[in-house]
Formats: C-alpha cells, sequence, structure tokens
C-alpha cells in the first residue's frame, strides 16, 4: 500500500513536472491556445471573466495595472518591480478563428538555419562554392550536423574532397559555431578553437574534448585526471568551462531552446510577451517589467463542479473526479510557470541593466547555463522559458529573449559603429585591430563573420559604392 502510495505521488510529480515545462516552453498567445484548448476539453476547468490580477487575484481598476504588484518593494534602482499583466491591457481584445491566424501578426516571420548561415558566409565564397555551400547546407539535421558525407558530395561536384572541406571549414566557423560538422566532437573543437583565438580556453579542454567525452558525460573526472596526469579539481573546472562555453548540438542553439530542435529558426516579432520600461518613464527610476498573460480572469477548478462530484457516485464520480484532479494540475503548473517566469526576468534585468538603459555594446555575456545554477534550475529550464519569446525594450524596440545571451551583440554594434564612422572603407584587419583597442580581442575572421551578419560588405566593395 505504502509503495503504491509513493508510485502514485512520483506520477504526480513526474506529471507536474512535464506540464510545467511544457507551458514555460510557450509564448503568450501559444499559452492562450492551450488554455482554451483545456478549457474546451475539461469541464471541471472555468475562468471567471473579470478583470482580475493573473497574480494576486486581486480586482483590476477598469484601466490600468495591479496597484499591488506593480508596487516596488524598495527604493534600490537595481531591483526591478517584475508582475504578470492581463494581454487586454496592451492588445485589444477580440475572438480568434483558424481563418484570422495567416493574416495576424501571431506567427513570426522565419528564417531557416540554411538561410541563416549562407547569408553570414556568402561573400566569403565564390559562386562554385556557394552551390557548395548550399548543398551542404541543406543536408543538416536537426543538430546542425552533416547527414551526408564529404565524400558523397565531393561526388556529386566532381571536385576533391579538400575543396567540399574548405567549404565546411566556412560554414563551421559561421553562427551557430560548429554548425556543419560531423558530430558533437567536430563541433565542440571548432568552438573550442574559436574561443581560444581570445585566450578562454584552459590547459587540457581539447584533449578531453577529443578523447574523453564519454568519461566527462558520466561525470567520471577522477579517471580524466589519471589519463592526463592532473588533478581532480582542475578537470572539474575545465568540466565547468565546457559545460557553460560548448554546445555539442549547434544546430538546436539557433535563436531558441537548445533541447527544442524546432526552434531553428530566427524570428521577427511584432508582439512582444514581456514589456519592460521604467518607473514614471524616469531612466534613473527602478525597471518594471510586465510579463503578458492570455486571459485578465481567475482560471480555476468550478466549484459547480465539486457540488456535482458530491451527488454522483460509480464510474461516473471516477471519471469526474479525474477531471478535477487534471483541472487542478493545470492551474498549478500555469503558476508554477508564471512564478519561473517571474524569477528569470527578475535575474536578467538585473544582470543587463546596462544593455537596456545604455545600448547594445553593454550587453553582459551571459550563458543560460549561469542563469541555471543561480536560480537553482536546470539548464533546460532556462531554454524552455527563453524560446520562441520576445521582450519590448525600454527604446519600444522588440527583440528575440534569446538576445539577452548573444555573446556577439556588443562587438557587432561596436564594428557598426566603426564602420559607420570609417573616412576610408577599412579591411577587416584594421577594425579587427580598432575592435582589439576597444577590449574586443577577435580574429580577423571573425569580423568578417560579424560584418556578414550585419549585411555590411567588404572594404573593397564599399570603396566601389
Amino acid at each position: 500500500m505504502i509503495y503504491q502510495r509513493q508510485v502514485l505521488k512520483q506520477s504526480h510529480t513526474t506529471a507536474h513536472l512535464a506540464q510545467t515545462m511544457t507551458l514555460l516552453s510557450l509564448n503568450t498567445f501559444e499559452l492562450k491556445q492551450q488554455i482554451d484548448s483545456e478549457l474546451a476539453s475539461n469541464p471541471a476547468l472555468e475562468i471567471v471573466e473579470e478583470r482580475r490580477c493573473p497574480h494576486c487575484h486581486r480586482v483590476l481598476p477598469p484601466d490600468g495595472i495591479c496597484p499591488l504588484c506593480s508596487r516596488p518593494n524598495t527604493n534600490d534602482p537595481t531591483e526591478p518591480v517584475v508582475y504578470i499583466s492581463p494581454m487586454d491591457d496592451f492588445f485589444p481584445k477580440r475572438d480568434y478563428t483558424d481563418q484570422d491566424y495567416p493574416d495576424e501578426p501571431i506567427s513570426p516571420v522565419t528564417e531557416d538555419l540554411t538561410t541563416y548561415v549562407l547569408r553570414q558566409i556568402a561573400t566569403e565564397l565564390t559562386k562554385d562554392q556557394q552551390l557548395i555551400a548550399v548543398h551542404l547546407l541543406t543536408n543538416l539535421d536537426d543538430d546542425g550536423f552533416l547527414a551526408v558525407s564529404l565524400m558523397e558530395i565531393a561526388r556529386y561536384f566532381h571536385i576533391p574532397v579538400s575543396e567540399v572541406e574548405d567549404v565546411q571549414r566556412v560554414i563551421q566557423l559561421a553562427e551557430p559555431i560548429g554548425v556543419g560538422s560531423t558530430g558533437p566532437n567536430q563541433a565542440m573543437k571548432i568552438q573550442l578553437e574559436v574561443l581560444s583565438e581570445a585566450g578562454l580556453v584552459p590547459e587540457y579542454a581539447d584533449e578531453i574534448v577529443e578523447g574523453h567525452l564519454d568519461y566527462l558525460s558520466r561525470r567520471q573526472y577522477a579517471e580524466i585526471a589519471k589519463i592526463l596526469g592532473i588533478g581532480v579539481q582542475r578537470v572539474e573546472r575545465i568540466a565547468e568551462f565546457i559545460s557553460e562555453n560548448l554546445n555539442p548540438f549547434p544546430g538546436r542553439s539557433h535563436w531558441g531552446s537548445v533541447r527544442n530542435p524546432s526552434s531553428q529558426e530566427t524570428s521577427v516579432y511584432q508582439q512582444p510577451d514581456v514589456i519592460i520600461g521604467f518607473m514614471n518613464d524616469d531612466p534613473k527610476s527602478q525597471m518594471v517589467v510586465e510579463i503578458i498573460m492570455p486571459f485578465g480572469g481567475i482560471l480555476q477548478v468550478s466549484s459547480l463542479y465539486k457540488k456535482a462530484i458530491k451527488e454522483s457516485e460509480g464510474e461516473s464520480k471516477d471519471a469526474m473526479r479525474g477531471d478535477m484532479d487534471r483541472a487542478s494540475l493545470f492551474v498549478k503548473c500555469l503558476q508554477q510557470r508564471n512564478h519561473t517566469m517571474q524569477r528569470l526576468m527578475t535575474l536578467l534585468v538585473v544582470t543587463q541593466r546596462a544593455y537596456l538603459t545604455k545600448g547594445e555594446e553593454f550587453l553582459e555575456p551571459i550563458t543560460r547555463a549561469s542563469l541555471a545554477e543561480e536560480l537553482g534550475v536546470h539548464e533546460s529550464t532556462i531554454s524552455r522559458a527563453v524560446s520562441g519569446k520576445s521582450v519590448q525594450l525600454p527604446n519600444r524596440k522588440i527583440v528575440p529573449m534569446a538576445a539577452f545571451f548573444d555573446r556577439s551583440l556588443s562587438a557587432r554594434t561596436i564594428l557598426r559603429e566603426i564602420i559607420s564612422t570609417e573616412t576610408k572603407p577599412l579591411s577587416d584587419t584594421e577594425i579587427q585591430k580598432r575592435l582589439d583597442e576597444r577590449g574586443i580581442r577577435v580574429a580577423r575572421r571573425t569580423v568578417a563573420k560579424y560584418r556578414a551578419i550585419e549585411g555590411i560588405l567588404p572594404a573593397h566593395l564599399r570603396q566601389s559604392l
């Protein structure tokens, strides 16, 4: 009997976690569809159509935000006010039908991984090499790895394998770094090579990635230490570096979740999931972060349904109790989803305050792994919370939430500034030196890659224009 209770408890916990993670990965409009689906399929779930705060459930004024949740807890300007707001406060309320979706700005305009990479490298390749690149990029799997052999492509174009390898090399150095590799080892070695240009790679990291990933994945640090002849603590530090800085599946990191291959797309968002501003529109005051919810009422288990269960019996009662349990679980998971989003946005806004107030060149280089450790959650939780969502910045610009983790953004911003003020077209080597003078150490080919991402022509073409 005790064993059965333990199994039931474990099963309930697993279901709670799974549903919370699912809800966390949805943006505002997807969440609305999910809630509508639950309301339609579960008679035990109801929404009280009343303007109430989705967080504290207090009645909201006819026009305006929750006076309690939007109140600062302290006068410290670095501490943001983060709360949940109904979508109707920002966007006109209307009933959506299936016919509405193609015409409504709900789905983002997408750019697939092939196009995203090709746009970066096109100026570095000859026309023949571009054809090879297209062939390689259209044969990537969900992880960003080649699904065909280089020999097969060489035979198709009747060229030496070395020429295909040259094009593959250019692809691997594009964003996301390591894409177009043959597997995790090769992708991670490319990433180490790029990081080493800035002197960031600890000694023995390359050896561990090259031959000891199996031990590393099983956390068998003592075995690695014995093979390499170094201390276990040193191996642990290298393992932490690898975990925070390398991605064994580069295709999954393309503007989204490390766990969700379907998010391999760059999105142009038209309606945000989070709005960031300042208290009383004063840039020196506290930041206000509003996480948008798709309804303004209260989602709850129906009280009438609870009464109906007491009057029912037999199989009917069991079925109704199942509906009520499912409704209760959904409400709890939604609350947990909101709580996680609030914690994440609080930390993000504190960490990236300089970026939010001063501009892109002040973006702090952070990772999902570092935030996960600080919040005490798994990295996949952060990835789900970030994936597919957008944020309206204080300057009214709407960006993907993943932009908060774009390590190259500040460098690309300064690169744009350098080129915009050039009196004569600067070569990539000259731009590299200017960046180095401003504390940004990157290789010349990285400059070329950033320039391609920004759609800036090489120096000789800017000269001709």
